[in-house]
């Protein structure tokens, strides 16, 4: 049963399904039916058929002859997400570096400083929060909209690919190594570094996903 906040009804019940698709719990393929999803999260049907209306325009979901299917994310979509961070987060960490305040730059501070905590914990869930901290707050350094309203949902939907590659306790590490560079290179104000640093973070987690480290 969903909680009743103050978002609607329909935007929680989107952001659940979300959630559940990206992160594996329904698999590409596999029918979903507005009757289904209602008894299992105990909503009616009308904010139901707006979230599956939604993850259709979000392309998560595709209608077919035996009803809505689940896509999610193909090996080409990951790719192509890929491909497009690379370029765009190299571009958010220049700009980052360049106009963020010493204020905006405890916010990035305090999530590599948690990422390094929890990673002393092993605690890969946590990892995976505090990386999704980093992340956001990178780009909200960059002072851009557009950088940010682009690279949040990218980073969003390779969530079960990120979550696997967390869990790996070596990669995990070198995820906080190549953010600790990044944070030195915004603080130092280097803006070609943070570039550089950030893009390379890119593709390592790209190749680490597909086997290719």
């Amino acid at each position: 049963m969903l909680e009743h906040k103050t978002i609607s009804l329909a935007d929680q019940v989107f952001e659940h399904l979300e959630k559940d698709i990206l992160s594996g719990k329904y698999q590409r393929g596999e029918i979903l039916t507005e009757n289904r999803l209602s008894a299992q999260l105990g909503v009616s049907r009308t904010p139901i058929r707006e979230a599956l209306r939604r993850l259709e325009q979000e392309h998560l979901i595709e209608d077919s002859a035996k009803g809505l299917v689940v896509i999610g994310i193909s090996e080409k979509d990951l790719k192509d997400i890929f491909t497009v961070r690379k370029s765009l987060e190299g571009l958010a960490a220049s700009l980052a570096a360049e106009n963020r305040t010493d204020e905006q730059l405890k916010g990035l501070r305090e999530a590599l400083e948690f990422q390094e905590f929890y990673l002393e914990k092993q605690d890969a869930e946590q990892i995976k929060v505090m990386d999704n901290k980093f992340h956001e707050t990178l780009y909200k350094l960059s002072g851009s909209i557009t950088f940010y309203d682009i690279l949040m949902p990218l980073h969003k939907k390779i969530q079960k690919y990120r979550r696997a590659s967390l869990e790996s306790r070596s990669r995990a590490a070198e995820s906080v190594e190549e953010h600790r560079r990044i944070f030195g290179a915004v603080e130092a104000r280097d803006a070609a570094l943070a570039a550089k640093y950030a893009s390379e973070h890119v593709e390592n987690a790209y190749k680490h996903i597909i086997g290719k480290d």
